[in-house]
């Protein structure tokens, strides 16, 4: 009489298994998928508008620059370098966070700006997703070639405001590291101010976003803080 309640239990240990299982399955995929695949990343600051808005909410490709070898810098598998135009996140070199912002340079390039306009190894790039804000120009420094590029690798010019953000350089890229700057040149803190990005900060290419939220309309209008129409939109 006592077989049936021990074969139910079993059935019922079975289940829970089957079911914790599951979960622990779920659990590491998602932990793969979230380490080596795709990255979250919400827009903080208004430096890439318009191309990215203060609310969106995108996805990053982290394997297309290779997978990050825990614990360590090394990549693996590499798809690609970073090119010029890419969108890309990465852990700012001088503090604690995330940060996008569009490659403009790769090793062995010479960035200048003059007069707001960017120029690569001479030639003046063409950017149709530059937003400029402030119509005011600022001088540039005053200092020797050697001098500059040595305090620019340095991260010397991060408080010097204006004075490099409309006139900078020339430079050249560093191996190994990106000139990044933001689309709204002149509301962006960027490689003109603390220098070459070493590519080991890279997590990944912006690809899409999956969300976005707009703070200034008000709570009551909640229909309307969503913005429905960037929602699935492919960034470039």
């Amino acid at each position: 009489m006592k077989a049936p309640v021990k074969k139910k239990k079993r059935k019922e240990k079975s289940k829970l298994r089957g079911w914790i299982e599951d979960i622990i399955f779920v659990a590491v995929a998602v932990l793969l998928i979230r380490t080596y695949v795709v990255h979250a990343f919400r827009i903080p600051t208004g430096s890439m508008e318009e191309t990215l808005l203060v609310g969106d909410f995108l996805f990053a490709n982290k394997f297309i620059y290779g997978l990050k070898v825990p614990f360590s810098y090394k990549r693996v598998l590499k798809i690609r370098e970073p090119k010029r135009g890419d969108i890309v996140i990465f852990r700012a070199p001088y503090e604690r966070r995330n940060l996008v912002k569009r490659c403009i340079g790769v090793e062995g390039d010479t960035i200048e700006i003059k007069n707001k306009w960017v120029y690569i190894n001479g030639k003046k790039l063409g950017e149709p997703y530059v937003k400029h804000i402030d119509p005011n120009i600022y001088a540039p420094l005053t200092l020797g070639v050697n001098d500059y590029q040595r305090d620019w690798e340095q991260s010397r010019f991060f408080r010097m405001g204006g004075h490099v953000r409309d006139n900078f350089g020339p430079v050249v890229v560093p191996k190994g590291h990106l000139f990044m700057m933001g689309d709204n040149r002149d509301n962006s803190l960027d490689s003109r101010f603390w220098g070459p990005l070493d590519e080991k900060y890279i997590i990944g290419k912006a690809m899409v976003l999956y969300f976005s939220w707009n703070n200034r309309v008000p709570f009551y209008k909640i229909w309307a803080k969503v913005r429905w129409k960037r929602i699935g939109h492919i960034i470039r």
